[in-house]
């Protein structure tokens, strides 16, 4: 029991880290959540014009779930499950603003490097394809997600894929603004190139 607890504690704490935030205000670009869809990931600080800052916030995401995953496996595999979903749910809710944070997707992706990393893989292939070929990355991140599940069920244990589930649907339900865009037709596309608007 004191081993998912600090899994929890680590995990949570790891993943509340908001560096698309603090990595913009360093940058000089202010409050992040203040441009374009208020969000504090990779996609929104990438609006501020600045490729590397929000390639290094990516990075960053990925690797807080990683390390909260890796950390919490110390307690065992169930520890490395219960930090790897509060690792997600620190990345959405965390407490520092006001449980406001992020959508959840790369955080979840990194969690899933560490936890079933050929699953994790499939995953980024489908949101690198769909991102390139119509640059949305709210839905590239859905159906990647959609995969994982697929994945998970097919390729990991019992628990692993049930985490999976749970992060996902809790990844849906981040993204339901982006999903009534999308089919409205009116969400934002990301910039893959210079000249090229998002």
């Amino acid at each position: 029991m004191t081993g998912f607890v600090a899994a929890a504690v680590i995990g949570y704490l790891l993943g509340s880290i908001p560096f698309g935030l603090v990595l913009t205000r360093l940058a000089g670009h202010g409050d992040v959540r203040s441009i374009g869809s208020g969000n504090i990931g990779a996609t929104n600080v990438l609006r501020t014009g600045n490729k590397a800052l929000a390639a290094l916030t990516l990075a960053l995401d990925l690797a807080k779930g990683s390390a909260a995953v890796a950390v919490a496996a110390l307690w065992g595999h169930e520890a490395a499950l219960v930090g790897a979903g509060a690792a997600v749910l620190g990345h959405m809710f965390p407490v520092w603003l006001g449980f406001r944070g992020g959508k959840g997707a790369a955080t979840g992706l990194g969690v899933l490097l560490v936890l079933a990393w050929p699953v994790a893989l499939i995953a980024l292939a489908v949101w690198l394809t769909i991102v390139i070929v119509v640059r949305y990355s709210s839905l590239a991140a859905l159906v990647a997600a959609a995969v994982a599940v697929i994945f998970a069920g097919l390729l990991t244990d019992r628990g692993t894929a049930l985490l999976v589930v749970a992060v996902v649907l809790l990844i849906v339900a981040r993204h339901h603004e982006n999903i009534r865009r999308l089919l409205a037709g009116t969400e934002s596309r990301v910039t893959l190139r210079k000249g090229r608007s998002v």
